[in-house]
């Protein structure tokens, strides 16, 4: 029977690790319906990430990676089973959660500036001059200064998801959902976006849930791996990395680095023949 994650008692009140967690997910199943019948994407899912932790979940394609992203954003309904945010129950349009997908979904009619504030217009806020100045100080944080009045149609494609990932920040979530920012782009660029992302999430001490198919990418960024089964998903084994963060490439030479991601890869190739990296 695979070994699930941080398992937690489901009969009697929360513990305090519960309530002291981030996110908690508890046996969660999810069905999708299509055209020839229904279709489990997920079953009996559970895990808890801590405050502060940096998780990467890695497996198959079409495996529910990005799905459990969504249910915990509140943007899709669960089977069964709890998912908790900061000890709530999850729904659209928490403040304190974050989603960046893989596309950087950025509005080409506004410059950069205006695409970084667009969420408080959306949580109905003004848009003051200490936003605005906010806004230029995350865009210096992810290496855009001076890009403020730029459009997206004038940059690059790494120079596009570094303005949603300020985006993603401007509003200080407390949990970052990453759904594969960095699989778009060139390895050269994917390579120091990731080492700025090390660096960012260190800084801010932000909680966060990575999906990825890059076993190094998640190996650089993680306290724990989350590994998964092939569709329906659920959680294989729950892999650490007790180094400190951020760090740098030189930590792939590592024992601990080596191991794991031998680790990681066994579990893998034992669900669906590949690595799944990426």
């Amino acid at each position: 029977m695979p070994r699930s994650a941080s398992k937690i008692e489901l009969a009697g009140r929360p513990s305090e690790g519960t309530l002291k967690a981030a996110v908690v997910l508890r046996s969660v199943g999810m069905t999708y319906e299509s055209m020839s019948g229904s279709i489990d994407a997920l079953t009996d899912v559970s895990f808890t990430i801590d405050r502060g932790q940096f998780v990467s979940l890695i497996g198959p394609s079409g495996c529910g990676k990005s799905t459990i992203l969504k249910i915990i954003a509140g943007l899709l309904p669960h089977r069964n089973g709890d998912v908790l945010a900061f000890g709530n129950p999850t729904t659209a349009g928490q403040r304190e959660v974050g989603l960046m997908f893989q596309a950087p979904v950025l509005l080409p009619w506004r410059s950069v500036s205006q695409n970084v504030v667009l969420p408080f217009e959306i949580f109905g806020e003004p848009v003051d001059e200490g936003i605005k100045a906010k806004a230029s100080h995350l865009l210096e944080l992810v290496g855009l200064s001076g890009f403020d009045e730029k459009h997206p149609w004038e940059l690059s494609g790494g120079m596009k998801q570094r303005v949603a990932l300020a985006r993603l920040l401007i509003t200080e979530p407390s949990l970052l959902l990453l759904d594969e920012p960095l699989a778009a782009l060139d390895e050269l660029t994917r390579e120091r976006l990731v080492f700025e992302l090390a660096q960012i999430c260190s800084r801010l001490d932000a909680t966060a849930l990575y999906v990825t198919h890059n076993i190094t990418e998640a190996l650089i960024l993680s306290d724990r791996i989350l590994v998964m089964s092939d569709h329906p998903g659920t959680i294989l084994d729950d892999v650490s990395i007790k180094l400190e963060r951020p760090r740098g490439i030189e930590v792939l030479d590592s024992d601990e680095c080596v191991e794991a991601g031998r680790k990681v890869r066994e579990i893998l190739l034992g669900t669906n023949g590949s690595s799944g990296s990426g």
